[in-house]
């Protein structure tokens, strides 16, 4: 039965019950009968077509079935791998120098030249860190080199044919990176997940700073490696 003609019997059936139910009243019910019918009926439509669709009490509605995710071989060695490494240090990069002329590079491609940044004459007299400070983006921008993901000669996931950056989850700055400071990442392993086409990672990483006790960053980063 299509929807337009299971609306009309039903309304026919309604009618009829209506008629046979105004019979019994009192005329004074009668007389506003018509009022009350007008102001309840939008109510009583949608909850008729509410009603219409909802499942009923004992129907069982079946959850969709998916399917079960089958990893490479290489990628299923990766994977047990990693799963006795949760929680644990995987990666310590090298100390790299944050220079003032690179720092004055990134002002100028993101257009960010505040004193604090590419001032060194300023900040020393007006900075409470007596010196420029890299931008915290700056910092971000850094992660590919300082975790080596750019660094075929030190890949951390050799077996892994693409490497893509999904995002960061949270980022941090407890301290700010001084112009000339050294820094480092720390990569501890977090979570690992099968996808579809490998698996997704995920990582807290910390950026260190040579010789200061709080880091300059600390970042949840998540990868997917495509195999």
């Amino acid at each position: 039965m299509k929807v337009a003609d299971l609306f009309k019997h039903r309304g026919e059936t309604l009618s009829k019950q209506q008629s046979e139910f105004m019979q019994w009243m009192t005329p004074t019910v009668r007389e506003y009968w018509g009022e009350i019918v007008n102001k309840a009926h939008n109510r009583h439509l949608f909850t008729r077509l509410r009603d219409f669709h909802a499942p009923a009490v004992n129907d069982e509605v079946e959850a969709p079935t998916q399917k079960p995710i089958e990893l490479k071989p290489e990628a299923e060695k990766l994977y047990l791998e990693l799963q006795s490494k949760l929680g644990e240090v995987i990666h310590i990069g090298d100390w790299f120098d944050v220079s003032q002329e690179r720092i004055n590079q990134f002002a100028q491609v993101t257009e960010d030249m505040q004193w604090i940044h590419t001032d060194p004459e300023r900040a020393a007299e007006e900075s409470p860190f007596k010196t420029t400070i890299a931008h915290g983006f700056l910092t971000l921008a850094l992660l590919p080199k300082l975790t080596d993901s750019v660094d075929p000669a030190n890949n951390l996931f050799p077996t892994a044919k693409m490497v893509v950056n999904i995002g960061l989850n949270q980022v941090r700055f407890p301290y700010p990176v001084k112009a000339d400071n050294r820094v480092r990442a720390v990569s501890t392993l977090s979570k690992v997940t099968p996808i579809r086409k490998g698996l997704e990672i995920e990582r807290e990483i910390k950026v260190e700073i040579e010789g200061v006790r709080r880091p300059g960053a600390i970042v949840t980063s998540v990868i997917q490696l495509h195999f």
